[in-house]
C-alpha cells in the first residue's frame, strides 16, 4: 500500500481564511501547488485497496420535483426495478472499487434505507463496504451540511480511516456506465492532482455544470461554471478544446485534505468553488474524455426519456441488460407477474404485478403494479407500489385501490409510487399543456408530461 506523501513548504505561510475564488495571478499560491504536483505513487496499486468512492445523493435544489418531494434524486425509481443511485454504485462494484461512502442529507430516508438494504455485502467482498454517512450536527458544527465540500470536510475523519491514495467523487443521480479503473489509470499516468471526467464536446447550456478549456497536453486551463442557459459557451481557440464536466472527480488524498481544510476552508460546494479555485491557482488538473451515454437527469423530460430508451430495441441509450456489466439493486423476492388476457407491446414489466385484461404499449411498469380491466396505458412510466393492500389507510381513499382502476386511460405520464388511479380516469393532456402546477390535486404537468405525485388519489372519472 502506497500512501501519498506531499513535500512540505516550510517557507510559506498560508492564510487560514480566504476567498475560494483565488485570482490566477496568485503566484505564491501557484508555486505551492506546482511544487506539490509531482510525487511518487505506484501506478499498479489495485483500486480495491487504494481508492475510496464518495457518492452524493443530491442537493437541496432539485429539478425533478415533485418526484423529489419525499425522496432524494438518487432514490428515484427508474426502469421499473431500480433506483438512480444503483447505476453509480454498480459502476463502483464493476470497477473493483469496494470502499464506498454515501453522503446523504436531503430527503434521505428512502435512499438510506435502499442503500443499507441493497448493498449489505453484495459484490463488495469481505474487505469492502458501503457506508452511509447521514448529515449530522456536532458541538463544533451546529448546522447541517452546507454543500458537497462542507460535507466532505466534516466527514474527513471518517473518509481518512483507510490509507487510500485517491478519492473518487461521484454524483449519485446520473445514469451512465464507466470503468473507473481506466479513469484512475489515466489520473495516475498523468501524475495529476485532480482529474475531471468530461464529455469531449460542449453540451447545451445546463446551469450548475462546468465547461472545461483543455489544452493540447490535456490539462484544464479554465473552468467556467454555467449559471444560466444564456451563459457564454465559446471557449475554443486554435490551442484549446472545450469539454463538458460530468461532475466526476479523482482527487489525491493529501490534496483533498489540503483543499478542504487549508486552502478553501470556507468553501461549501466542491464543483462550483473548490475545483475552479484549484484550476485558477495552478494545480495540475487533467481532463478524462468520456464518449459513452451519460444523462444527469436535468429535468422531468430527461428522466422520462431515459425510461423510454430502456425499451428500445435498437440504439438503447443505457443498456439495463448487459450481462458483462450488471446493474445491482435491492433483491425483493417478489412473486412473478400475473397477466390475465392482456395485450402488451414494447414494454418492460417488473415483478409482482397483476395485469388484468388491459392494453399496455411502450411503457415501463414498476414492481407491484395492479392494472384493472379495460385500462389502456401508452408511452408512460408506472413506478409501482411498495404495498399490496387493496384498500386505503383512511376514509377518503378507501374506495380507491393502489394501482390503475378499471377503464382508465393513461398516455405520456409518470405515475409515482403508491398512487391510486380510480376507475375511468383519463390522463391524456388533451390540451397539450406544457407547464402546470396542480399539486393540490395530486399532479403537475412538466414539459407536456403529466406527473402524478407519490401516494396521490385521483378519483373515479377524473379527466386530466
Amino acid at each position: 500500500m502506497v500512501i501519498l506523501q506531499l513535500p512540505l513548504q516550510t517557507n510559506l505561510s498560508i492564510p487560514q481564511k480566504h476567498s475560494s475564488k483565488l485570482p490566477s495571478s496568485s503566484s505564491w499560491f501557484r508555486r505551492l501547488f506546482v511544487s506539490n504536483s509531482h510525487y511518487p505513487i505506484s501506478l499498479s496499486s489495485p483500486v480495491n485497496q487504494s481508492v475510496a468512492a464518495i457518492v452524493f445523493g443530491d442537493g437541496s435544489e432539485s429539478r425533478l420535483y415533485p418526484l423529489t418531494k419525499r425522496r432524494s434524486e438518487g432514490a428515484i425509481p427508474i426502469a421499473g426495478n431500480y433506483r438512480l443511485i444503483d447505476g453509480v454504485i454498480s459502476n463502483c462494484i464493476n470497477s473493483n472499487i469496494n470502499k464506498i461512502y454515501a453522503i446523504t442529507q436531503f430527503n434521505s430516508t428512502s435512499l438510506n434505507s435502499h442503500l443499507s438494504r441493497a448493498y449489505n455485502g453484495i459484490g463488495i467482498g469481505k474487505e469492502g463496504f458501503l457506508q452511509v454517512i447521514a448529515a449530522y450536527q456536532s458541538p463544533e458544527h451546529q448546522a447541517w451540511f452546507q454543500g458537497t465540500a462542507d460535507a466532505m470536510r466534516r466527514c474527513l475523519w471518517v473518509l481518512e480511516e483507510y490509507p487510500v491514495t485517491e478519492f473518487l467523487v461521484l454524483p449519485g443521480h446520473h445514469l451512465y456506465k464507466m470503468d473507473y479503473q481506466k479513469l484512475i489509470e489515466a489520473h495516475r499516468n498523468s501524475q495529476a492532482d485532480i482529474t475531471i471526467a468530461a464529455l469531449n464536446y460542449a453540451r447545451d447550456p445546463d446551469p450548475g455544470f462546468g465547461l472545461l478549456k483543455v489544452n493540447l497536453q490535456n490539462e484544464v486551463a479554465e473552468f467556467s461554471l454555467i449559471t444560466s442557459v444564456k451563459s457564454p459557451r465559446n471557449l475554443k481557440d486554435s490551442c484549446y478544446s472545450t469539454y463538458s464536466s460530468m461532475g466526476i472527480y479523482v482527487v489525491n488524498r493529501e490534496i483533498m485534505t489540503k483543499l478542504l481544510n487549508k486552502y478553501f476552508p470556507e468553501a461549501n460546494d466542491f464543483g462550483s468553488e473548490v475545483i475552479p479555485g484549484a484550476v485558477s491557482a495552478g494545480m495540475k488538473v487533467e481532463a478524462y474524455s468520456f464518449e459513452g451515454y451519460w444523462e444527469e437527469m436535468r429535468n422531468i423530460g430527461a428522466l422520462y426519456e431515459a425510461n423510454m430508451e430502456c425499451i428500445k430495441r435498437r440504439n438503447m441509450g443505457y443498456n439495463f441488460y448487459d450481462k458483462d456489466y450488471p446493474l445491482y439493486t435491492l433483491p425483493r423476492y417478489l412473486p412473478p407477474t400475473i397477466i390475465n388476457d392482456a395485450v402488451i407491446t414494447d414494454c418492460a414489466i417488473a415483478d409482482g404485478c397483476i395485469l388484468n385484461s388491459c392494453k399496455i404499449k411502450g411503457s415501463i411498469v414498476g414492481i407491484g403494479t395492479r392494472i384493472g380491466d379495460r385500462a389502456v396505458i401508452e408511452d408512460s412510466v408506472i413506478m409501482g407500489s411498495d404495498t399490496f393492500y387493496l384498500n386505503g389507510m383512511d376514509g377518503k381513499c378507501i374506495n380507491t385501490a393502489i394501482g390503475i382502476g378499471d377503464g382508465s386511460c393513461i398516455r405520456k405520464a409518470i405515475i409515482d409510487k403508491n398512487a391510486r388511479i380510480g376507475r375511468n380516469v383519463m390522463i391524456m393532456n388533451k390540451e397539450n399543456v406544457q407547464e402546470s402546477n396542480r399539486e393540490v390535486n395530486g399532479y403537475i404537468i412538466s414539459e407536456g408530461i403529466v406527473v402524478i405525485l407519490e401516494g396521490a388519489v385521483i378519483p373515479d372519472g377524473t379527466i386530466l
